[in-house]
């Protein structure tokens, strides 16, 4: 079996990461990871054959000649691969988790800190068991900040990324009702989520923290930080801030010690401010020029389906549909409640992974819709199935028929909202727009 130390000697001298045969980047490392439905040796020797300069396999049957690396475990040994090169790079690491706006703040403190530093952050939200090691193993030496996004839907899951990446800062964005069947409840969530806490009393030199976000503040007593950087609107913090103006788009004003600033941007919805802010808080911490964090945040242009504003024909939609749960829903129709309009629609996708809880955090949501007065309500998944006797509703049971329907019946001179989980595939929703 190779060891990881003489694996990363082959990786010294090939940098770069394969985990799809299908899509081969030449003179790569091929890991056959395995998945539900497949053996990822089966694929080591294609692998070679578009390119790559060697393939890593856990079963000696596959081993043909000095090209196939044989390993115990490749999932594994992929981890630890990180974490050995981790440990080449002295430079810090933040990490970043929450149950919403993690990938929208960890874009947006990517942004500031690479105003001054060479900064590598996990792309898009590869934040999984393999996201995070891949992120990693594609920071070069020459690279002076990285920034990691951890995804998690059950308890030892953040701890288990924070074994790879052995993080300096720790920031959670927040902690609601996401994942509740994963976690087991809100009290799994926060337990879970709290494992970045842990993590960085122990082995971390700070955590960065949303000092207006009661859970959080809560969490934090239960441990020791050498330091605790905190964020929000009040006066006795590190970096405060306030919001100027909320529509069309968010204008923020902040300040930190002596250093202040106002912006201007993309981003629609009071729910962002705080992701907005801990940009600036860490942006100030690192020693970034106020004015290039003011321009690398107005730089930022949501995309993915993440609290986009688009305008389509005669319409203005809120595309906000890459991820959905009970406190991400609640957030957008309060924002969306707020938006001055004379003719105002709602598309809702089904809420994923809320277990047990599932029928009564629909029924809370839509409890709020009920006392609005929107010219349509569109729900779509069976989940909705139960609330679908509504006269002023309308239900389909997937996106597909809801989009069938609204080509044959469309909409003109509103403003839309369109939010719902990634399984509910609403993007389909506004290609029919």
């Amino acid at each position: 079996m190779l060891s990881i130390d003489k694996l990363y000697k082959v990786f010294i001298n090939h940098p770069l990461i394969s985990t799809d045969s299908r899509n081969i980047i030449p003179g790569s490392i091929f890991f056959s990871l395995k998945g539900p439905n497949f053996n990822g040796n089966n694929f080591a020797e294609t692998a070679l054959s578009k390119g790559a300069s060697f393939s890593v396999i856990d079963d000696a049957t596959f081993q043909k000649n000095s090209q196939f690396l044989l390993v115990d475990d490749v999932l594994t040994t992929l981890q630890a691969l990180a974490n050995y090169h981790r440990h080449q790079l002295q430079i810090p690491f933040l990490a970043i988790t929450g149950s919403n706006g993690k990938t929208t703040s960890k874009e947006l403190i990517k942004n500031v800190l690479s105003k001054k530093y060479r900064t590598v952050a996990t792309k898009g939200n590869l934040n999984n068991h393999i996201g995070v090691p891949l992120t990693i193993l594609s920071i070069k030496t020459d690279t002076e900040f990285a920034v990691i996004e951890m995804g998690a839907n059950h308890q030892n899951e953040i701890d288990s990324y924070c074994r790879i990446a052995e993080p300096d800062y720790g920031l959670i964005t927040n902690v609601g009702k996401a994942h509740l069947e994963g976690f087991g409840g809100f009290e799994g969530v926060k337990k879970g989520k709290g494992e970045l806490y842990s993590w960085i009393s122990k082995y971390g030199k700070a955590v960065f923290l949303n000092g207006n976000n009661d859970e959080l503040n809560s969490m934090i007593n239960n441990f020791k930080f050498n330091q605790i950087i905190r964020y929000g609107t009040g006066e006795e913090i590190y970096c405060s801030g306030e919001i100027e103006k909320e529509y069309p788009l968010l204008k923020v004003n902040w300040k930190c010690n002596n250093k202040k600033g106002s912006i201007n941007s993309q981003l629609i919805g009071s729910y962002n401010f705080e992701n907005i802010l801990s940009a600036i808080c860490i942006g100030n911490f690192f020693e970034v020029n106020p004015k290039l964090i003011n321009d690398a945040i107005e730089e930022y242009t949501p995309d993915n389906s993440r609290s986009q504003v688009i305008n389509k024909k005669t319409n203005t939609i809120i595309l906000d549909a890459y991820n959905a749960n009970p406190t991400s829903m609640l957030a957008a129709l309060e924002n969306f409640k707020k938006i001055s309009s004379q003719h105002k629609i709602v598309f809702l996708g089904e809420m994923a992974e809320l277990g047990d809880e599932s029928l009564e955090e629909h029924q809370k949501i839509l409890k709020i819709i009920y006392s609005e007065n929107y010219d349509k309500v569109i729900l779509v998944g069976k989940k909705f199935e139960k609330f679908s006797n509504n006269d002023n509703w309308l239900y389909f049971d997937d996106s597909e028929k809801a989009s069938s329907w609204l080509k044959k019946n469309p909409i003109e001179k509103s403003f839309i909202l369109i939010k719902g989980s990634r399984s509910s595939l609403m993007e389909k929703i506004m290609e029919a727009l």
